[in-house]
C-alpha cells in the first residue's frame, strides 16, 4: 500500500494490505473483467489510504493513475455483481470479527466533511461536533 498512515508501522500497513489482497480475491469471481475488478481494489486501497479527500481525481493518484476515469468506471459502468459483493462482504466481515454475542456498530458520522459533493454527505448531527455540521 502506498502512503504512510500516522500511528501505523510498516508490519500493520503488511497487514491491511494482505487483506486487500485477499479479500480481492474473495471477490473476483463478482466481477466480469480482471480490469474492473483490479480499478476496484485500487479504489479500496485510496479509501484505505492516508489521502486527504477521497475523490476521484485523489484516489486515482494514490493509485497511480494520470486520471480518475478507470476508477470512476468501477462505480458507474462496470459490469459488477452488486449482491454477491455484498454478501461476499458480509461473509468476510462475520468471519474475521464475528463472535456469538458481538456487535458491530459502524458510525461515520462524525467525520466531518467541508464540502457537500461525497457520497452520504448531508448536515446531520454529528458527536463529535456536537451540532448540526456537513458529516
Amino acid at each position: 500500500m502506498v502512503g504512510t498512515i500516522e500511528g501505523t508501522t510498516t508490519v500493520g500497513i503488511a497487514a491491511v494490505e494482505a487483506g486487500v489482497v485477499a479479500l480481492g480475491k474473495r471477490l473476483r469471481r463478482c466481477f466480469r473483467r480482471a480490469n474492473a475488478h483490479r480499478h476496484a481494489l485500487a479504489y479500496v486501497r485510496g479509501l484505505l489510504s492516508s489521502v486527504e479527500r477521497k475523490n476521484g481525481w485523489q484516489l486515482a493518484e494514490q493509485a497511480g493513475y494520470a486520471a480518475p476515469r478507470s476508477i470512476q468506471r468501477v462505480l458507474d459502468r462496470s459490469v459488477w455483481d452488486g449482491e454477491a459483493a455484498r454478501d461476499e462482504l458480509g461473509a468476510y466481515v462475520v468471519e474475521t470479527l464475528g463472535a456469538p454475542d458481538g456487535v458491530l456498530v459502524v458510525d461515520e458520522t462524525g467525520f466531518l466533511k467541508k464540502g457537500t459533493k461525497s457520497c452520504g454527505v448531508a448536515r446531520q448531527y454529528s458527536g463529535t461536533a456536537g451540532r448540526i455540521e456537513n458529516c
